[in-house]
């Protein structure tokens, strides 16, 4: 997650886009959860449909499995996509939880199907009214009975801090709370659908895997063939479809549900995001975030008591984060000990008044050590004018970055030492 390198001195558009975002009602640069990706609205009434394109991540060509809704004063619902909009006339049935003796006490326990989150809390009054989306939460009624639900759960791409505390809450979940009875594993990611058997679990079979680290389901990068998948979802009967993993995850998870909606089946498929890097618009906080700021903690206090026992040391520490630094940057404000923080959302440059190299000569003389904390997505366009940019795709479809954290070393100790 997090290494550090210890450099002692060893003598070797615009405007224009700008209008348009703000007509889409909001920022069309931040990447927004898959529930706003898998939306099920009709772009007919919308008007900026390069704003919505932008701002939801799907194409014109996905038009049939969008439903935007627009109300006074620019109010527009990013809303998700739900069995009605393609199963006429599909059956409800009472929220068991209405019954349970935990919540059937609670008042107001289940969400008002009008219950909305605005995308930004904090607007100017003479603002638009922006992007909604739909608030989370039980319903008072729902599309399966418990006995005929039979639900898999699948995690897939990196290791997070957490897997298996998500995976024992939705098997708990299901079964306390929903009396859900049959729920399996899938097995080593996306292939593991047609590659490996199915594992039932129980809230008794997960009891204690949160105190594991890892996935107990394993996991793999890729192996995502769509009509397979679904191939293997509908000759087995499963109805509830749980899909635990990042943006490239979440990519498959709606290709899952197109596929599904084609063939007509009574399938939900809920993407559960998981990322560290706490770069999820709407939510508070990303499972396994806390957990990394935590660890990268070890990191920092390593490199800066090196790089204090070394004349002119500096701690290099480079930490996850490909497009947003919420890592680096709660590392940095939790530790104290670092001097410089780089991260994608703050451009930074190298030379001259007020570049990082003035910056780091200057704390040198002041206290003989530095150490610089950077996000693994930071400074690429400064990278690229001395290496040649990669086209390279990750096994999930994620582009491969320039490593900052050697670049820097090499250019600090060309340029200082």
């Amino acid at each position: 997650m997090a290494s550090h390198i210890i450099l002692p001195p060893d003598g070797d558009d615009d405007e224009q886009q700008r209008r348009e975002d703000e007509e889409g009602g909001g920022n069309a640069k931040a990447a927004l959860p898959f529930s706003a990706m898998c939306v099920r609205i009709s772009r007919d009434s919308y008007p900026n449909l390069r704003a919505l394109r932008n701002a939801s991540h799907a194409s014109l060509t996905d038009a049939a499995y969008v439903k935007i809704s627009e109300g006074d004063f620019g109010y527009v619902l990013d809303d998700v996509p739900h069995l009605a909009d393609y199963i006429p006339d599909v059956p409800t049935y009472p929220n068991p939880l209405q019954d349970h003796p935990a919540y059937s006490t609670v008042k107001q326990y289940f969400v008002n199907e009008d219950d909305t989150v605005p995308q930004k809390v904090v607007v100017q009054k003479n603002s638009r009214r922006g992007v909604h989306f739909r608030r989370a939460g039980p319903r008072q009624r729902v599309n399966f009975e418990s006995d005929e639900v039979k639900a898999c759960i699948v995690s897939c791409g990196g290791l997070c801090p957490g897997l298996n505390t998500v995976i024992r809450e939705l098997v708990c979940g299901l079964a306390h709370m929903y009396n859900v009875n049959n729920i399996f594993g899938i097995q080593n990611g996306y292939k593991g659908f047609y590659s490996s058997n199915y594992v039932a679990i129980t809230p008794k079979t997960v009891n204690d895997i949160h105190k594991r680290g890892g996935t107990v389901l394993g996991t793999s990068r890729g192996g995502h063939d769509t009509k397979k998948i679904v191939d293997n979802i509908q000759d087995r009967g499963i109805n509830q479809v749980y899909i635990i993993g990042g943006d490239g995850t979440q990519k498959g998870a709606y290709e899952i549900y197109k596929e599904i909606r084609k063939r007509g089946l009574k399938v939900a498929v809920a993407g559960v995001p998981k990322t560290i890097d706490n770069d999820i618009a709407i939510i508070d906080k990303s499972f396994g975030f806390d957990s990394a700021v935590e660890e990268a903690q070890r990191a920092i206090n390593s490199a800066h008591v090196e790089a204090c026992s070394a004349e002119n040391g500096i701690g290099l520490v480079k930490l996850m984060g490909r497009y947003s630094g919420f890592i680096a940057m709660y590392a940095t404000l939790a530790s104290r000990d670092v001097d410089c923080c780089l991260i994608p959302e703050s451009p930074f440059y190298m030379d001259g008044e007020g570049g990082l190299l003035q910056y780091v000569e200057r704390r040198l003389k002041e206290n003989k050590h530095m150490v610089i904390v950077v996000a693994e997505g930071a400074g690429q366009d400064i990278i690229a004018k001395s290496i040649p940019a990669s086209d390279q795709l990750d096994a999930s479809g994620n582009k491969l970055l320039l490593d900052i954290g050697l670049w820097l070393t090499h250019k600090i100790k060309r340029t200082m030492f």
